[in-house]
């Protein structure tokens, strides 16, 4: 099954390395293009991440509760996590697709490490029980030297090689508010042979992450096929507007998973 996510951002919530913040809701489209139910703006985040230094491990803790400020306890299982955390930084150079653990009342927490000091976007995606999935976003401000800024380029060549595996992505008619398809073909670096033994990596071929160059429009994409194991990943999406988007897809081979990043330029 394909589920599309794309949220519209508001303005951003800064998180200092030593306080607290809560986040405001969200409007997350499914990939029909309907707009989820009311039940998200219901749901608070309350986040945390005291002293959040570059190269020490930080804990973030992230407290669900609804509007009166009563935890919510019950949540249902997206892709065999309770929540799913998307951590970048500002400049897109750095991801990491996190799974908090859940705690009991509401209670995530998670341990990250973050390469540079600077400001990080996170994406917190869930799905309370009987509730509509939800998505909350803050930036956290990591003390620290910076790093230097890596520059956000389209891609001028479509095939990389990460971990041995030769990755090339091929989108048709690449073009603002229409739905296409993104296409990741394998083969084995060395032997030049199609990679059949992808492994499923939470419960699917692959999984998809796009963001523009502002952070400020997101999109989850699953894979249309969820039990294929290659030389091919197909994914639909839709994206919102024209610009530069960086996208990361996500896959396993021989029990470990790698990442493959492309920067595209959507007209």
């Amino acid at each position: 099954m394909r589920i599309t996510i794309l949220i519209v951002l508001s303005l951003a919530l800064t998180l200092s390395g030593c306080g607290k913040a809560q986040t405001t809701n969200h409007p997350v489209q499914h990939s029909n293009g309907h707009e989820a139910g009311s039940s998200a703006e219901e749901i608070q985040a309350i986040f945390q991440a005291p002293q959040a230094k570059a190269k020490e491990e930080t804990t973030v803790t992230i407290q669900i509760q609804d509007s009166s400020g009563k935890p919510i306890n019950d949540f249902d299982l997206n892709h065999e996590k309770k929540m799913h955390l998307i951590a970048v930084s500002k400049d897109l150079s750095y991801y990491k697709h996190l799974h908090p653990e859940y705690k009991g009342k509401g209670l995530f927490t998670v341990s990250a490490q973050f390469p540079s000091g600077g400001d990080y976007r996170l994406f917190a995606d869930f799905l309370p029980s009987g509730k509509e999935k939800t998505v909350k976003s803050y930036t956290l401000t990591v003390q620290g030297d910076p790093a230097s800024p890596v520059a956000i380029e389209p891609e001028n060549a479509w095939t990389k090689t990460v971990d041995g595996n030769e990755v090339t992505l091929e989108i048709d008619h690449l073009m603002a508010g229409m739905e296409l398809n993104l296409t990741y073909t394998f083969q084995d670096a060395a032997s030049k042979t199609p990679i059949k033994d992808l492994q499923p990596y939470l419960g699917a071929v692959g999984h998809v992450v796009i963001l523009d160059a502002n952070a400020d429009q997101y999109l989850h994409v699953h894979p249309t096929d969820e039990k294929s194991s290659g030389p091919e990943a197909k994914f639909m999406t839709t994206f919102p507007k024209s610009g530069v988007y960086k996208i990361w897809g996500e896959f396993q081979r021989n029990g470990k998973v790698f990442t493959v990043p492309f920067v595209v330029k959507v007209p």
